[in-house]
């Protein structure tokens, strides 16, 4: 096995709370089509539950094993040592599979507000260019180290807040003219759901980076906890707002925070919301940079990569080989469109979440002494149970995977096709691997 430089362990509670809240939500930037599907009643529903049985159970599977495991790597390296390298190599597979489809995502949105400033910036070649320069922007941002993408997140999180804050309270005060709520005559409820489930997805993105972050064992608990309230009460306030300000819901698709904000608030409002697209954007990007460049590095450091990504930056320790790598094929992938990204990303997100659930169950068996400060409630059962929620999650993403089309394909038929690919790659290398200890 090569062997892998160490890491610091310098990132505290707020900026991995600020991290974890780009790498799951930034803002209530995407509702949009939640809201556009389901009317306010209903998205209100669904944004309240949803926390209960999607991101609730997975914060408290990655404040157990991030804390049990804190190793740079994160739920590959959980998988790996419950389940042995082959499903590690999936899920590590998995994962960056994912990755290209969601980080196509985030400096798309980033072009797409910057189109609202500037619109010449935001269509065909210059907005590739603008989505490329976002991701070049942020691997330097993660060369310069860990601390540096923590303490920004956290300013970048309060920047982006503040439009929303100022657009509850003048929703509160004022009604917009004609503003009517619309009764809707069809409600796309499971499209809905995938919607906010999108939204709501990615707490264990946060596992990755368990080696650089302080006293693990005490901070990821309270992290996970705290950024999870912290998404929940984001996403609700704003869309009560709108509600009670009588915005029709009807038209709503993305981008449409910015008329909401300026019909309440002023043309001032508007170009703030537009700002604060920008800063969900490149926020997370930077934050998802810093997840997923930390899985390849792992990877090297078990053989299933050149020894070349194990390099790290002299002075700030960031796996920076890793970082140009994933952030040149995350470049690559820019012109893939919006809307077909989501369904994917949340198929083989699914495939790879559900691994990490049956890990949880698994290292509750075999390893019962593992030190864990902190416990998901319940034994080995009550683990299991923990993962039912997302799992019925995502059987109504692949029927709704069914009949949305990417290419000439459903969206889960290239997800089967893509997933299956792992086990043909495992089986072509695995004659170049080292014997890998699950210690």
């Amino acid at each position: 096995m090569p062997n892998a430089p160490r890491v610091q362990r310098s990132l505290g509670l707020l900026p991995l709370i600020a991290a974890t809240f780009f790498m799951v939500s930034g803002g209530p930037y995407g509702l949009e089509e939640l809201v556009q599907k389901a009317g306010y009643a209903r998205a209100l529903i669904v944004l309240a539950v949803l926390p209960f049985i999607w991101s609730l159970p997975t914060a408290f599977m990655v404040g157990e094993l991030s804390g049990a495991l804190p190793e740079e790597g994160g739920y590959y390296v959980w998988v790996r040592r419950a389940l042995g390298p082959f499903w590690g190599f999936q899920e590590a597979w998995l994962s960056l599979l994912a990755s290209i489809f969601d980080m196509a995502i985030y400096p798309t949105l980033f072009v797409l507000y910057l189109g609202q400033l500037a619109p010449s910036l935001g269509r065909g070649r210059n907005g590739l260019l603008v989505g490329a320069v976002v991701v070049a922007m942020a691997a330097l941002w993660n060369i310069a180290g860990i601390r540096a993408v923590g303490k920004s997140s956290v300013h970048l999180m309060l920047a982006l807040l503040f439009p929303f804050a100022a657009l509850t309270v003048y929703a509160m005060w004022q009604t917009p003219a004609g503003g009517a709520v619309s009764h809707r005559a069809s409600v796309d409820l499971l499209g809905a759901i995938s919607v906010a489930m999108w939204n709501y997805m990615g707490w264990d993105n946060a596992s990755t980076i368990a080696g650089e972050v302080q006293d693990p064992q005490r901070i990821y608990p309270r992290a996970m906890i705290g950024a999870a309230v912290l998404v929940a009460v984001v996403y609700l306030i704003p869309v009560a707002a709108a509600m009670v300000a009588g915005i029709d819901p009807g038209p709503w698709t993305t981008g449409s925070w910015v008329q909401a904000a300026a019909a309440l608030g002023g043309r001032w409002l508007g170009l703030a919301v537009v700002a604060g697209g920008m800063i969900c954007g490149l926020g997370m990007t930077n934050a998802l940079v810093l997840s997923y460049a930390r899985v390849p590095f792992a990877m090297a450091r078990d053989g299933f990569l050149p020894a070349a990504f194990l390099r790290v930056h002299p002075k700030t320790g960031a796996p920076w080989v890793s970082i140009v790598a994933c952030a040149v094929a995350w470049t690559v992938c820019l012109p893939l469109g919006f809307e077909r990204l989501v369904l994917i990303d949340i198929i083989l997100y699914g495939g790879s979440l559900l691994l990490e659930f049956i890990a949880l169950v698994v290292l509750r068996v075999s390893e019962p002494d593992l030190p864990r400060r902190f416990r998901a409630p319940g034994g080995p059962i009550g683990a299991a149970a923990l993962g039912v929620g997302p799992a019925a999650l995502l059987v109504l993403t692949l029927v709704r995977g069914e009949s949305e089309r990417a290419g000439p394909v459903t969206a889960l038929g290239l997800g089967a096709i893509l997933g299956l690919l792992g086990v043909i790659v495992y089986f072509a290398t695995r004659r170049n691997q080292p014997r890998i200890s699950t210690d």
